[in-house]
């Protein structure tokens, strides 16, 4: 049976969609949560000063929406002000360009009949699959989703509670300080902030959300910078209590060998070996390919989607590649020249 923190058919829940120039997605956001199996009490859309018609968009579709007197500069910021308004038990963040499954926000709260979760964060999909940066990004999350983020949910700490789509117990997310805008990853912060605190995040598989992803590289460039940069700045802030922390030491870990080490391989070393010694070292590119192509291939197989992974395959490596070079720099930036970048560009 599915927890859920339920009054007369209602989740005792507040969701903050915050928004900048977001009139072409806005309306899909709402009425995905408005359409919902256990719809929440209220839905917050933050008009962060956009220059188009998103507020008066969400306006018409009967939300409340809140407007801050200057742009906040940031998606953090955006929902730092709704939050001083929230009054429900629960806090859900949703993008407003992310779409849930109509039993989404059921299925997550599920999660809150363990007292000790301070959050709890849902399984997410590209919205549309063309591109070839989309279909990159489809891989990736399919393989995350169905292979990291397990093994992660089975120790209860997620390395990531998605900003895209997460929820938290309001008195808790309210002691931490709402999300903080000390880095451009605010949900790592905020995810890594609950660890030190001994507090509890879990996947829920069966929440499904569905975002729009950056569809061509000026987007994507966008996205992976701010990506790149957030998790060198969590590094530098969190440092000594990753290390206190056994499983996400050892996550994190993993993940600054593949942001450093694999990326360096990829890009320069095998390239060089390649011509300097033999071809065959080209070769190495495939061999980690049977490990991603089992989670991704039985994640497809379950949604019927094994063309659309097999054929997105070689968009993957790719985005793989540019990932590589952006990771690179952010670390080069962030800690060699210890210039730090601050600008939230937004990547959709």
């Amino acid at each position: 049976m599915v927890f859920s923190p339920v009054d007369e058919g209602v989740c005792d829940l507040t969701v903050i969609v915050p928004a900048y120039n977001e009139a072409a997605t806005i309306a899909d956001t709402i009425r995905s949560l408005q359409m919902q199996t256990i719809p929440p009490r209220a839905i917050l859309v933050v008009d962060d000063c956009s220059q188009d018609e998103t507020g008066a968009i969400a306006r018409d579709l009967g939300v409340t929406v809140l407007r801050p007197p200057s742009n906040t500069g940031s998606k953090a910021g955006a929902q730092n002000f709704a939050l001083a308004q929230v009054q429900t038990e629960y806090t859900m963040a949703i993008d407003a360009d992310t779409m849930l499954a109509s039993n989404g926000i059921e299925r997550l709260m599920g999660a809150f009949s363990d007292v000790g979760v301070a959050a709890a964060c849902g399984f997410v999909l590209p919205r549309y699959v063309r591109s070839l940066w989309e279909r990159g990004r489809y891989i990736e999350y399919m393989f995350a989703f169905n292979f990291y983020k397990q093994i992660q949910d089975y120790y209860q700490k997620p390395m990531i509670a998605s900003g895209c789509f997460s929820a938290y117990r309001t008195e808790v997310l309210k002691a931490h300080g709402g999300w903080q805008t000390r880095t451009l990853a605010e949900d790592m912060d905020l995810t890594w902030s609950f660890y030190t605190a001994g507090q509890k995040v879990r996947f829920i598989p069966e929440a499904l959300a569905y975002p729009i992803e950056p569809y061509d590289f000026t987007f994507m460039r966008k996205q992976l910078r701010r990506w790149s940069h957030g998790f060198a700045q969590n590094l530098r802030l969190h440092w000594d209590d990753i290390l206190s922390v056994p499983f996400l030491r050892s996550m994190v870990g993993i993940a600054l060998w593949d942001a450093i080490i694999a990326s360096i391989a990829y890009l320069f070393l095998l390239p060089l070996l390649s011509i300097l010694v033999s071809p065959l070292f080209l070769l190495v590119y495939l061999i980690d390919l049977p490990a991603v192509l089992i989670p991704v291939l039985s994640g497809a197989m379950q949604r019927r989607e094994i063309g659309r992974a097999v054929g997105s395959l070689p968009a993957f490596l790719i985005l793989r590649m540019v990932n590589g070079i952006f990771l690179l720099e952010a670390f080069w930036s962030e800690f060699v020249r210890n210039q730090r970048f601050t600008v939230y560009e937004k990547g959709h």
